[in-house]
């Protein structure tokens, strides 16, 4: 590998009018070029070109696949080259009630043609209403938002520090993570989900997090101590492979957290607000927590987050303790309160449930088909995991060229996060397609995927 050093040395002896001789570059420049041409891949031979910078404009932080979508309706998306993709990503399970839901679209139209941001030195009466409807159909006393889930956990941990600190117990900062947790990019959430690949490069860890197996609440109990805070969990890990807690676990958590005086804090980023057939999931387990962040599908597809909690761990947060810039603008809480809107209609978690059970059904069945495919189906709701027998990789671009998108993994896990406004017909498309793409060119009762022995 050649340093930024040699590089800007052979630009420059590009750009030298003395480059040349009778025609041709000089040896030490020709040289030159062979370094240029191993650093910049994209370098030809043509005079025409010119070098404007090392990397795209834009990061390359993601491995992004070769669509680009340039309008979405209901589960479908469509791209600029005119394909149709059934869409079982959903932005990362983000776009909650599908794409261009007529409700969410002229509700943002219209508060965007009023308002978009005010900041947080005056009312905010779209935040306002979100808020109360969000603590009259949860456990929260109040509610704080943000524009991510990253910024929600974060917010969460502060929360909780704080609210012990008030309580009498300033020594208490520590929060206690469960092995394979995903939290979020930032710094402090890197150190909460504990994953070695996230923290590589970014300095000494954030202190104050420790990590103990997940669905163990003898590992949990073992690791409380004095200066415990918060135990902080995902109800259901989904970046490392659809991990769901069971309702047992969680009423153990519910009862060591009371018992110790510790708080809990439940990440419902991806699995909340209606993902699951409930709006938040630790409903299935018939517990409460004291602190809980959201984001992803409350704003359908537009940025928002938010930290709810009760008013024992709310009170604390006081003018000044906390703030963001955009948090809680006038067009993120619209966006939010038609999806609620959706959401809280009578029926439609019901409905959301009646979806997830018609595809575990059909799911189970391709899980029986294809044993060398997938190994098990994993999840609860909408929130639904394939482990897969060869790389999961593989699995997802078959799905993509079969015309359905899905998101990976840990665990090799193929995830499904449809939108929640998926009909049964998407549902049974998905799974036509998904077969598709695992029996497609089958031979000798093989599938395509199916590794040879």
């Amino acid at each position: 590998m050649y340093d930024f050093r040699t590089l800007r040395l052979t630009l420059a002896a590009q750009r030298s009018h003395h480059c040349v001789r009778n025609g041709s570059p000089a040896p030490h420049r020709q040289r030159a070029f062979s370094v240029l041409r191993d650093f910049v891949p994209f370098l030809n031979n043509d005079s025409n070109t010119k070098i404007t910078s090392m990397i795209p404009a834009l990061t390359p932080t993601y491995n992004r696949a070769d669509l680009a979508f340039e309008r979405g309706e209901g589960a479908w998306l469509y791209t600029t080259d005119g394909r149709r993709f059934l869409d079982f990503a959903a932005g990362i399970a983000t776009c909650s009630v599908g794409h261009g839901h007529p409700h969410l679209v002229e509700t943002v139209q219209q508060q965007a043609a009023k308002v978009m941001h005010v900041s947080n030195l005056f009312r905010i009466p779209q935040a306002e209403k979100l808020a109360q409807r969000l603590v009259d159909n949860s456990f929260a006393d109040s509610a704080f938002f943000c524009n991510s889930g990253a910024e929600a956990n974060e917010g969460m941990v502060k929360f909780a520090r704080r609210a012990q600190a008030l309580a009498g117990h300033p020594e208490r900062t520590e929060i206690i993570c469960m092995d394979g947790a995903f939290h979020g990019r930032t710094l402090a959430m890197l150190s909460a989900t504990g994953n070695p690949k996230y923290l590589e490069g970014f300095g000494t860890p954030v202190p104050g997090f420790l990590h103990v197996p997940f669905n163990d609440i003898e590992a949990v109990k073992a690791a409380i101590t004095p200066r415990t805070a918060a135990v902080m969990l995902e109800p259901i890990q989904g970046e490392s492979g659809i991990k769901v807690a069971s309702p047992e676990y969680l009423r153990a958590l519910r009862a060591l957290c009371d018992e110790t005086g510790v708080l809990l804090a439940l990440d419902e980023v991806q699995c909340g607000v209606g993902r699951t057939g409930k709006l938040f999931a630790h409903e299935w387990a018939g517990i409460k927590p004291d602190v809980l962040s959201t984001a992803k599908g409350l704003g359908g597809g537009f940025p928002i987050g938010a930290v709810l909690a009760t008013e024992a761990v709310a009170k604390g947060m006081t003018a000044g303790t906390h703030g963001t810039t955009f948090g809680g603008n006038p067009l993120a809480c619209a966006a939010a309160n038609a999806v609620l809107d959706v959401l809280l209609a009578p029926g439609f978690l019901e409905q959301v449930q009646a979806r997830a059970k018609l595809l575990d059904t059909q799911l189970d069945k391709l899980v029986k088909e294809a044993p060398g495919v997938f190994s098990e189906r994993r999840g609860l709701g909408l929130l639904i995991g394939l482990r897969c027998v060869p790389p999961v990789g593989e699995v997802q671009a078959a799905a993509q060229n079969a015309g359905l998108l899905c998101v990976t993994a840990g665990d090799n896990v193929l995830r499904l996060v449809p939108p929640l406004t998926i009909t049964e017909e998407d549902c049974m498309e998905a799974v036509s397609r998904l077969r598709q793409a695992v029996f497609s060119n089958s031979h000798n009762n093989k599938t395509v995927l199916e590794p040879t022995p």
